[in-house]
């Protein structure tokens, strides 16, 4: 390869929250063999948010460095269901469900990593090949109490619910995975170490050179709280039209401007610390900051020209707009309002289908940003202005 074993390690480890280990890995980089880079997908939904993409935008350096990305589709261990950071079973996904989403989930997987340097393989092909012998031998290889240190699992008994024995098998499964596949390093989020060190384990039970363990941080969704998740509708897809990247991007906490622009962009490394001192010394608007930040993750996805064109409609419509000298001012004690409920609530809407029929017709906007879900979930990390119609504004904000 290109480049040396050293150099690719400095590229590999920025950002990282957690890799275990430098040596291990620098041994394998210094075999000058394509490295196999295993990710596990999570296919319980169709579409790849800003936090799932921070993974794989690393997982995106090692296939320019030359190495090759193996894509683990969970078919069978999505009918388990992973329970990583849960305080109850997950539901389980037919295979329906989950055909279904990769056939989204690759469409969109490829606008960040490399088709030519991707392989996609399905767990279903070993796991749902074992017998039962094969299953308690697999078994035979962890103790019940290992698995019962995970924190969710702990948790969960302590509070009297039940942890049921297929999701004690789940670590196992995915820790399968990577003897099956034969991985030289296996990424996560740091919320995945327990199931990435089973694969550790695993393979030097196999009698196989273990996985290196890459943890990616976890970046928070538009809460500024919780872990970017669709399940907390907290989440920018990189799907998402302009005009609706641009808006979540700036109702983030400001704390978060830099974490983002360091995970989820392609801005230089030095471009960063400029925003990160700017800020500090407060010569920087955290606002614009913020539509550069937005600026930079639309022209990633869509295009320079949405980019330009959807940070001056922003501009225009909402900073540059004239707002009513007196606005009302309505208080909450939620920092996350679903926009019916806000609607009726704040009584800018009399009634809930009047507020559905609004939001569907475009007559609501937040800061400017048209909302057109009736399921947009309102962080009130910072004040907004909601305005109803063309004459109707609030001032909303959190107690």
């Amino acid at each position: 390869m290109g480049i040396d074993a050293d150099k690719q390690l400095d590229i590999i480890r920025t950002n990282v929250a957690e890799l275990i280990s430098e040596d291990e890995i620098l041994y394998k980089l210094k075999s000058k063999r394509k490295l196999r880079v295993k990710l596990g997908i999570d296919p319980s939904g169709p579409e790849i948010h800003l936090g799932f993409s921070v993974v794989l935008r690393k997982l995106r350096q090692f296939q320019d460095l030359g190495h090759t990305a193996v894509m683990v589709v969970g078919d069978f261990t999505g009918m388990i269901g992973d329970p990583s950071g849960v305080s109850k079973t997950r539901p389980k996904l037919t295979k329906k469900q989950v055909a279904k989403n990769m056939t989204k989930y690759k469409q969109q997987i490829f606008r960040i990593l490399d088709p030519k340097r991707t392989e996609f393989t399905y767990n279903s092909k070993w796991l749902g090949a074992l017998s039962m012998y094969d299953l308690v031998e697999l078994a035979s290889k962890y103790t019940v109490a290992r698995i019962l240190e995970r924190d969710d699992f702990s948790q969960r008994l302590k509070d009297g619910l039940p942890v049921y024995m297929h999701e004690i098998l789940y670590p196992l499964c995915q820790g399968y995975d990577s003897v099956a596949i034969r991985a030289d390093v296996e990424l996560g989020g740091t919320d995945q170490k327990f199931n990435l060190l089973v694969g550790r384990e695993l393979m030097r039970e196999s009698d196989m050179e273990p996985q290196v363990v890459l943890m990616m941080p976890i970046l928070e969704g538009t809460d500024g709280v919780r872990k970017m998740s669709k399940s907390f509708n907290n989440y920018i897809g990189i799907t998402e039209s302009p005009k609706q990247m641009l808006g979540k991007i700036m109702s983030l906490p400001d704390e978060h401007i830099i974490k983002y622009f360091k995970l989820a962009t392609d801005a230089f490394p030095h471009r960063v610390e400029e925003y990160r001192m700017a800020l500090e010394d407060a010569s920087m608007n955290p606002r614009d900051a913020k539509l550069d930040l937005a600026k930079t993750l639309v022209r990633m996805y869509h295009s320079a020209q949405a980019a330009q064109k959807t940070a001056e409609d922003f501009q225009r419509v909402f900073t540059q707009r004239e707002l009513p000298e007196k606005i009302d001012e309505y208080k909450t004690t939620k920092i996350n309002n679903n926009i019916i409920d806000l609607l009726v609530e704040s009584k800018l809407m009399s009634s809930r289908s009047e507020a559905k029929r609004k939001v569907r017709e475009g007559a609501i906007d937040i800061d400017g940003v048209r909302v057109d879900d009736i399921n947009y979930s309102v962080a009130l990390t910072q004040p907004v202005v909601l305005r109803a119609g063309k004459h109707k504004f609030l001032r909303v904000s959190k107690k």
